[in-house]
């Protein structure tokens, strides 16, 4: 039984976070490209944000949203 959680530590240190450890070491040399993959997000989540907000104006425009204040009919 101590093999199989030896075999889930090796694939975990040796093989999946491998990436990882690289981007360790290249910090150390260049702060840029070691930051492109946190830079990959942040725009996308920006690009996600705009499309969320253009979304919402259309809904807004279109008045299709209930704004009535008793809105449930349990109210």
């Amino acid at each position: 039984m101590k093999d199989f959680f030896y075999a889930i530590q090796d694939l975990f240190v040796d093989v999946l976070f491998a990436p990882l450890d690289w981007l360790r070491t290249l910090e150390l040399e260049n702060w840029w490209l070691a930051n492109t993959v946190s830079w990959i997000f942040v725009i996308i989540g920006i690009v996600a944000m705009v499309y969320w907000m253009k979304q919402l104006k259309i809904f807004n425009d279109n008045n299709e949203e209930d704004k009535s204040i008793s809105s449930h009919s349990f109210l």
